[in-house]
């Protein structure tokens, strides 16, 4: 069976989907993997993968443009012939759920891990395509032969109030996934070392950056001894994009050291104590879970798709969104009980086993298949 995952970015395949893909190719499926270009669909190649470029901009608001690219997948779509094309986040969804029905692709699967940019933000750009967004989230996640895949039950009650989908084409799963083979127990940390902070996630003000510099400076003038990293590439095809010169005055001024862009994530996580996402919404974020299942205590903001991975103070700390002050307490007070964060850490990895494996959702994601192509 032919099957086409599509997503915005090479890099999202690269580093959330590579094990559904291998996963696929492994059960003797035939896929395609596509996307705008960048360097990691060579990466994908390598691994045996086939992938290819779509001419797509990600920020594009131009009508002729958008109608190009629907033309462009349709063709496509026409002349691979899938059986199933499957569609990561909300324009790839959108885009490959239309491409698929005008090419007569008998399964549509749409994953959107959160709302993303459009629902999140109150700027005027935002409210202005939120109602265009709505009405094409309608036409294309709708009709038979589809489901669309949510990340956290928040997402799913707002799908159902908002009339966007039946609700019997929804289906929950956990996002992506973790290794937890890969991503194991760090070891304890050396005597005397500064407590070591991590933020990793794309460089976006929606991921809580400004309220992670603000909280670090408190720390700081409080006199307490943090170290506080940033893992992340600035993201230029977001609208919330921080800019890299405000990075790097984070930086000339101490309050952290910026990492960048890390491919050893396990490694990452063995050198630090504490993960923070003070996150303004999320699908589920991968950076926690595999935080979780590295037993490092988490504090992330008590918002959709941070609150299904973290139960305050069973594994982890929530705190408002927006709210410096209260992420700083929260760090400080993980500091200052070493044997509450040991706690919280141990409950994350075990939570990351039992719900968060990757295992699990790509058997889950195989069903969700099945369901519309019973001979898979």
């Amino acid at each position: 069976m032919k099957l086409v995952l599509f997503a915005n970015t090479d890099w999202y395949l690269y580093n959330f989907r590579r094990s559904l893909a291998l996963a696929l190719q492994q059960r003797g499926h035939d896929l395609l993997l596509i996307s705008p270009p960048g360097p990691y669909g060579e990466k994908l190649r390598a691994l045996g993968l086939r992938w290819e470029p779509v001419p797509m901009n990600r920020r594009s608001l131009n009508p002729l443009r958008e109608v190009r690219l629907l033309a462009w997948l349709v063709s496509l779509f026409r002349k691979e012939r899938p059986a199933l094309v499957h569609g990561f986040t909300i324009k790839c969804a959108v885009y490959g759920a239309l491409a698929a029905r005008l090419a007569g692709v008998a399964g549509r699967v749409n994953a959107v891990a959160g709302m993303g940019y459009v629902f999140i933000s109150d700027s005027p750009k935002a409210r202005l395509l939120r109602p265009v967004v709505r009405a094409l989230l309608r036409l294309a996640l709708g009709g038979q032969g589809a489901r669309l895949v949510l990340q956290n039950p928040d997402d799913v009650a707002l799908f159902a109030q908002a009339g966007l989908v039946d609700p019997a084409q929804v289906r929950l799963i956990a996002g992506s996934g973790v290794d937890c083979g890969r991503f194991l127990v760090r070891p304890s940390a050396p005597a005397g070392r500064p407590l070591r902070v991590l933020l990793a996630a794309r460089l976006l003000w929606d991921k809580g950056l400004a309220e992670y510099i603000a909280a670090a400076r408190r720390l700081r003038d409080e006199g307490r001894t943090i170290e506080f990293l940033l893992a992340g590439d600035p993201d230029p095809g977001n609208p919330a994009a921080v800019p890299e010169t405000t990075v790097r005055e984070w930086v000339a001024d101490g309050t952290v050291e910026w990492l960048g862009h890390v491919d050893d994530m396990p490694a990452l996580f063995a050198s630090v104590d504490m993960v923070v996402l003070p996150s303004y919404r999320e699908g589920l974020p991968k950076g926690l879970i595999e935080a979780a299942a590295c037993a490092l205590p988490l504090v992330t903001t008590d918002v959709p798709g941070c609150r299904h991975v973290v139960t305050d103070g069973v594994d982890g700390l929530l705190v408002p969104a927006r709210d410096a002050d209260a992420l700083a307490r929260a760090i400080a007070r993980l500091q200052d009980d070493p044997e509450l964060a040991t706690r919280l850490g141990k409950a994350a990895r075990a939570k990351a086993l039992a719900e968060f494996d990757e295992k699990i959702v790509i058997e889950r994601t195989l069903a969700v298949y099945r369901e519309l192509l019973p001979a898979s």
